[in-house]
């Protein structure tokens, strides 16, 4: 039996993890629609322009994918940002910019393609987490308190959706090689190795994989749960 094209889409899928994630559903034939602020999908998706920081654009871009490839059926929530610095010079707009982005940007997004998914009795909502969510990080509270916020929507979600066939899950990358941490000086980078059982880092290709599982028909029965993609580095959290 051929595959049968799914209503993807992902947000923030113009680099690193995102792009992955873009590929790997594209690869397995589905209709792929990717929001960035600036553009840049790769080959083969739908590119949508969309600050998920604004309610509106949400909609709009919802609008458009839903009119190219019809109702979405699977929601990834990658977009996401930083604001790194220690709790005492945070400023308010740091704090805010994170938690809009990351956690309320995945709530419109949550938010908009349920009323999609209720009416096809159906579908599939990953939220992309880090394993800093539940292990804490130092510099970054409004972060990890984002990301945090994750597992709880997506756990609410869960309960409130399931009756529908509609599951909701958190894949939580460790220390991935991306942009984000190509900055990073070797030292720095040998330390976070020297914390990770598996000694190195993970490639975006391996996050995707485990958002391409939870969204297959092997993971139909799996929801609110966290995946964890990090190398054995969260372990027990």
């Amino acid at each position: 039996m051929g595959h049968t094209p799914r209503s993807v889409l992902v947000t923030g899928g113009n680099r690193g993890i995102g792009r992955a994630i873009a590929e790997a559903f594209v690869a397995l034939g589905d209709d792929v629609a990717v929001t960035t602020r600036s553009g840049g999908a790769p080959e083969g998706a739908l590119d949508v322009r969309c600050d998920i920081t604004d309610a509106d654009a949400v909609e709009s871009a919802f609008a458009q994918v839903e009119a190219a490839h019809g109702p979405v059926e699977i929601l990834v929530a990658n977009a996401g940002v930083t604001h790194d610095t220690l709790i005492l010079r945070m400023s308010q707009e740091a704090w805010d910019t994170v938690i809009d982005t990351n956690l309320t940007g995945s709530f419109r997004l949550a938010k908009r393609a349920a009323k999609g998914m209720l009416r096809l009795k159906r579908g599939r909502i990953i939220l992309i987490s880090s394993v800093v969510g539940l292990l804490g990080s130092a510099g970054q509270v409004n972060y990890a308190a984002s990301k945090a916020g994750l597992v709880g929507l997506a756990r609410s979600l869960a309960r409130e959706l399931g009756s529908r066939s509609i599951t909701a899950n958190v894949v939580s990358p460790g220390f991935v090689e991306t942009d984000m941490t190509d900055v990073l000086t070797d030292e720095q980078k040998q330390t976070i190795k020297a914390q990770v059982p598996l000694g190195r880092y993970a490639s975006p290709a391996e996050v995707a994989s485990a958002v391409v599982w939870l969204a297959s028909d092997g993971a139909a029965y799996v929801t609110g749960a966290v995946i964890p993609v990090d190398g054995g580095l969260g372990m027990g959290h």
